[in-house]
């Protein structure tokens, strides 16, 4: 897909190339001297976790090395999100690369040598911080995209957009965070990107291996709070005063209806789950107040906002029948994560180039979320789960993401960052 030979290319960037004659074309692989600073980049922040918005030092590695390639650096987006802006040599799109930097509360129990000790504060407990869900790898590959790029820079057609967010796991409590607010406060606002492109990290898959899927792949993730309010009275006389525990547990069982009666689960599957049932304070009292709270994972943008007013019409009208009243909140989460279908479906040859056909594999829908979901509203975005877990180990069984003994095989570098290199250049050739 390059204009230029493959001759000229590996004499002007040094590049290598691997693959059937058809594809040595096209294919530019990092050197193995950059594989291993990425492998030592890795190292670092995996040892140095930060907790969502207060990657302070991983903030600073990343824009110490982004000044270091004489890109012009941005910080401080969103707290602490960090954003450089390479420009081509030759007219093109832009096209934004994204890593997220947040690690996790929890206590590292993998026994590598560069493992986290690290103890922090959340929500006011000491808690060990640990990059339990990958963070560390994008950052590095990001990083060492990063190098290869500007290295390539005479050749490179448009620009490119490295984007390194804070707080994908969910900013703290009061605060606002991630690829929203980095939204709102004008990440696309003066140089809007044709595509952004993301790369997961995770154990489902064995080293090296891409998931991918076109239109939604990871759902949306929306908190609900109900306060169901009766009337207390003696657990001897119900009938003195309004149940709100019956109620609540009415509406639980009647919110069921909403996924299996009321929505079209033919466009796309719904869950709706309890996660808190709290109330009263004695056996024989029956108390005021029942306080309900859980999730909703789904998608599809439009049945979402219809469960919404389901949620809220089936718990007020159930708790009415009882004499009882529900107040419904809902908090709004990450939207849909949904892959471009024309984006996905230009890039699949690249992906194929850079793991091998027989590594690219059609991913299942994932009842996680990620608010790279964000970027992808705005502009068409494909997001991608890249196999971490070594070959020989059968990913099912491996220790999944957010687990105490995740563990990352680091020969996915490599494939990770080559892979953010080929959908910059191959993007600029369609």
């Amino acid at each position: 897909m390059f204009k230029h030979s493959a001759l000229s290319l590996a004499l002007l960037a040094g590049i290598s190339f691997t693959g059937s004659a058809a594809a040595q074309q096209d294919i530019v692989q990092i050197s193995p001297e950059l594989e291993q600073k990425v492998i030592a980049w890795r190292r670092d922040i995996h040892q140095h976790p930060e907790l969502s918005n207060r990657e302070f030092r991983t903030a600073q590695v990343v824009a110490d090395h982004l000044r270091s390639l004489g890109l012009e650096v941005e910080t401080g987006i969103a707290h602490t999100g960090v954003v450089a802006m390479l420009k081509g040599a030759k007219p093109g799109p832009t096209v934004a690369l994204r890593a997220d930097m947040d690690a996790l509360p929890v206590t590292e129990e993998t026994d590598v040598p560069f493992k986290s000790t690290v103890v922090s504060e959340y929500r006011g407990k000491e808690v060990g911080v640990m990059h339990a869900c990958g963070h560390d790898l994008h950052v590095a590959m990001l990083m060492g995209a990063a190098e290869k790029l500007v290295a390539m820079q005479d050749q490179l057609q448009g620009n490119v957009m490295f984007i390194f967010q804070p707080a994908e796991e969910g900013a703290p409590e009061g605060e606002e965070g991630g690829a929203e607010l980095m939204l709102e406060q004008g990440l696309f606002a003066e140089n809007k990107p044709d595509a952004v492109f993301g790369i997961h990290v995770w154990s489902a898959g064995n080293t090296g291996e891409i998931g991918y899927r076109e239109g939604p792949l990871m759902a949306s993730s929306d908190r609900f709070e109900i306060n169901v309010t009766g009337r207390q009275t003696h657990g001897s006389r119900p009938w003195g005063g309004v149940d709100p525990i019956v109620a609540a547990g009415q509406i639980i069982n009647n919110t069921q209806t909403i996924v299996a009666r009321q929505v079209d689960i033919t466009r796309a599957p719904a869950v709706i789950s309890f996660g808190i049932v709290e109330g009263g304070v004695r056996n024989n009292i029956i108390p005021d107040e029942v306080y309900l709270e859980g999730t909703i994972r789904n998608f599809d943008m439009d049945n979402r906002a219809q469960i919404f007013k389901k949620l809220k019409l089936t718990a007020e009208a159930t708790a009415a029948s009882s004499g009882a009243t529900a107040h419904v909140h809902i908090d709004e989460g990450y939207p849909v994560t949904i892959n471009d279908p024309e984006l996905t479906r230009s890039m699949l040859p690249t992906m194929e180039r850079v793991a091998g056909k027989e590594n690219v594999k059609v991913n299942s829908l994932v009842t996680g979320a990620e608010d790279f979901s964000f970027y992808a509203l705005e502009v068409p975005g494909l997001f991608v789960f890249l196999g971490i877990t070594p070959e020989g180990q059968d990913p099912a069984t491996a220790p999944s993401n957010h687990s105490p003994h995740f563990y990352a095989d680091e020969a996915a570098l490599k494939t990770g960052t080559e892979l953010y290199v080929n959908w910059v250049l191959d993007y600029a050739s369609l």
